[in-house]
């Protein structure tokens, strides 16, 4: 769920400000990710430590500590296991049919992140939120910043996807697995995209909170253009 600053007024006429594919692929990743995270980490917690056996990484904080079980969901390592692998295609489906989406209907250019259109509206929002720029940059859609943690967001969940792919089937997938640096290196940027994701997460949690008005919107997609 994003949290725009106002309602684009160059978007095409008649579309909503949330128009429905959106809405609905939003409110379908929610219960997704949640499953997907809490199995992953029961998963995790069958080896709760990074790197190969007797030869963990040194810089990993939590080396054979078990995320705590509040976090975690399956029951078990097998159950986990058939709650992650078979709830992963539906979250690619989702992702996927949102993507096409996005494409085919122009909709990218109101949400991803254009270098040359929003480094300096983002740069500028930055320095708003810390205080440095006493007025915020002019209003869009969305601003800089929101679209570089939206993107970014796309992004993190496209390596997500990856990297699991590259621990699931390391042997058949073994170029893929190559690629993030053999299985352990793929099973580190796992567990950090799903930490990213998290971090985005309770930063749109906050934003939400700040501009309740969105979850209206997310709903009813907000009047038309």
């Amino acid at each position: 769920m994003e949290s725009p600053t106002r309602e684009h007024q160059n978007r095409p006429p008649g579309r909503r400000a949330q128009p429905a594919p959106i809405r609905l692929a939003h409110w379908i990743t929610i219960p997704l990710l949640v499953i997907m995270a809490g199995s992953g980490l029961q998963i995790l917690a069958a080896y709760p430590a990074l790197g190969p056996r007797g030869k963990q990484y040194g810089w990993y904080p939590f080396q054979n500590d078990a995320p705590p079980s509040w976090l975690r969901f399956g029951g078990w390592l097998a159950g986990a296991r058939h709650w992650h692998f078979a709830i992963a295609w539906f979250l690619v489906l989702n992702g996927v049919f949102y993507l096409i989406y996005l494409a085919a209907s122009g909709e990218w250019r109101r949400r991803v992140f254009i270098p040359a259109r929003d480094t300096s509206n983002a740069l500028a929002m930055f320095a708003y939120y810390l205080r440095i720029r006493k007025t915020p940059p002019p209003e869009d859609f969305y601003n800089g910043l929101q679209r570089l943690a939206y993107t970014s967001a796309i992004l993190f969940g496209i390596v997500v996807v990856l990297s699991g792919l590259a621990i699931y089937k390391p042997v058949q997938l073994h170029l893929l697995t190559g690629l993030f640096g053999g299985y352990d290196s793929a099973r580190v940027v796992h567990l950090a995209c799903l930490v990213l994701l998290a971090f985005f997460a309770a930063t749109h949690i906050v934003l939400v909170a700040l501009h309740p008005r969105t979850i209206l919107t997310m709903v009813t997609g907000g009047r038309r253009g």
